[in-house]
């Protein structure tokens, strides 16, 4: 029976071990050959030629001792004459048979690493799932809309500071970078949709969302070492740039004292729901100026040590801290500027509801409805108007809510008369976008890709003037990142020695995280770039 390993043997490798073996023993034989032949002839005599027999006699009674000596004299290196010559052909057929030896084995080697033979193939590597390509995509949306706002932020102190044409190219930057960030969300979301069907186009559409982000972080890092030019943070720069950030804390720290007393007035006239999009606010701003507090002072220590490295990235953090700290309160004074226009507006949007309900009972239905569609949703719609009338009298209320259940009611009637409810919708949805690109915003740390890829869609249809979409989509957002910021939790919380306002930071995205004192603060730039300030602090 035929043994396994040679069944397995192409007829092609049986030859080359038979060669093999053939070069082998040929070169042994000749070596062998060579070395014991000169052995062989040691004990030989070479013959001596005869002279003649007259010389011979008279030669041999005149000079016998001397021709004993001569002839001892020639015989000597007649015996010693295989000692050298004779040894370098065998030499050679020894060399020539390492060589062949040497041949057969790296000729070996490499079929070894080159056989397909069953057995010998080094594994593929495993192909790549749906899921994987769904988690590269969605990890690739969150870095680059990290990357956006941080640029976004930065660039807002540089432009303080700057002129619009020393700016405009990182503008620019910017610009790009958000065209396709929003690309990619766009993508994303009819592959959530389950368009295209095709595996392979959804497949090359998750590629799409991943080359989109991609593209957006590079024009970023394109621009980021101009923009470290043009600050010379580790420079002449830091003391202007130091004075910038110092003066916008001061601002901040004023508006801070007066949006906490704008938010208690509310607390006195408005239901909680009203307020609720900014709970918590104020306290968030006094964290992150805490902390812009302490990196602030130590980028003026680090500044006069000549430690400008060191300085760079605790201003970079400061003032990541106080972009965010104006985020917290410019979303309380629009708030309260929102509900202030808000009552204002209800009685005009109660008296234009009436009016496209009168409309819609005599026959004005943009699109043909059946008599117990109109019915139902006018009485859906007389509900609605007259609980609002009662919250007006009885008080308190919430202004915005008013108005989205207002706009709402008259949007089902499909008139497509809307008056002043439309303005009303429009309204309430630029509210809830902004509400939630703040959320987000100072909570990017913890947020995934699911609410950051709704609130793109909020902002197109807003955009389109399709306000009833995108107030549902921005409420859906907020709702998803703040789930995600309840399941994130706080990771120092009870860590001992934590800096002053660190794990707000981290939130935030003002840190990256990756070390106990939060890691390098974040920078206008893509992934690449944008941990550049990566200096410990002390």
């Amino acid at each position: 029976m035929t043994s396994s390993l040679i069944r397995g043997r192409p007829r092609s490798a049986t030859a080359h071990i038979w060669v093999r073996v053939a070069y082998a023993v040929l070169g042994t034989v000749v070596g062998v050959g060579w070395l014991v032949l000169p052995v062989m002839t040691v004990g030989a005599r070479d013959p001596v030629p005869a002279a003649p027999a007259g010389t011979v006699a008279g030669a041999a009674a005149v000079s016998a001792p001397s021709v004993s000596a001569r002839a001892s004299t020639v015989a000597a290196p007649q015996q010693g004459g295989t000692s050298a010559a004779d040894l370098v052909l065998p030499l050679v057929a020894g060399v020539a048979a390492v060589v062949l030896a040497g041949y057969g084995y790296l000729r070996r080697t490499r079929r070894a690493r080159t056989r397909t033979t069953p057995g010998t193939v080094s594994p593929a590597p495993p192909t790549p799932t749906p899921a994987d390509f769904e988690r590269q995509a969605r990890a690739a949306l969150v870095l680059a809309d990290d990357c956006v706002r941080t640029s976004r932020e930065e660039l807002s102190f540089v432009q303080q500071r700057f002129t619009d044409a020393e700016t405009q190219p990182f503008v620019h930057a910017l610009r790009a970078a958000e065209t396709e960030l929003t690309a990619a969300c766009a993508i994303w979301r009819r592959y959530e949709q389950g368009v295209p069907q095709d595996a392979a186009a959804r497949r090359q559409a998750l590629v799409g969302v991943v080359g989109r982000c991609a593209e957006a972080g590079r024009r970023l890092d394109a621009e980021a070492a101009a923009l470290d030019v043009l600050r010379e943070l580790e420079g002449p720069g830091l003391a202007g740039a130091l004075e910038t950030a110092e003066g916008r804390f001061r601002e901040l720290t004023a508006r801070t004292v007066t949006a906490e007393e704008t938010l208690t007035a509310l607390h006195g006239h408005s239901t909680p729901t009203a307020t609720a999009p900014v709970t918590g606010y104020v306290e968030q701003a006094k964290d992150r100026l805490v902390f812009a507090t302490v990196q602030l002072n130590e980028a003026r220590q680090a500044a006069d040590a000549d430690a400008g490295e060191r300085a760079a990235g605790q201003l970079r953090a400061a003032e990541g801290a106080v972009a965010q700290a104006e985020i917290l309160v410019t979303a309380v004074e629009r708030l309260a500027t929102e509900l202030r226009e808000a009552a204002r507006l209800v009685p005009a949007a109660l008296t234009g509801a009436e009016s496209v309900l009168a409309a819609a009972r005599h026959g004005g239905a943009h699109k043909p409805l059946t008599n117990g569609e109109l019915r139902a949703r006018l009485a859906h719609a007389d509900a609605v108007l007259a609980a609002v009338r009662e919250e007006l009298t009885t008080g308190p209320y919430d202004p915005l809510d008013a108005l989205r259940r207002i706009a709402r009611a008259v949007e089902r009637l499909e008139t497509g008369h809307f008056g002043a409810p439309a303005a009303a919708a429009l309204l309430v949805a630029r509210s809830s976008v902004a509400g939630a690109d703040d959320f987000i915003a100072v909570h990017r740390g913890a947020v995934g890709p699911e609410a950051r890829v709704l609130l793109a869609e909020a902002e197109r249809e807003l955009g389109a003037d399709r306000a009833e979409g995108a107030d549902s989509l921005a409420r859906e957002a907020r709702d998803l990142a703040e789930r995600d910021v309840r399941a994130h939790g706080n990771p120092y919380a009870g860590t001992a020695g934590t800096e002053p306002g660190l794990a707000g930071a981290v939130l935030g995205g003002v840190l990256l995280a990756e070390r106990q004192d939060g890691g390098p603060p974040t920078s206008f730039g893509g992934p690449t770039t944008r941990a550049r300030h990566d200096a410990p602090r002390p």
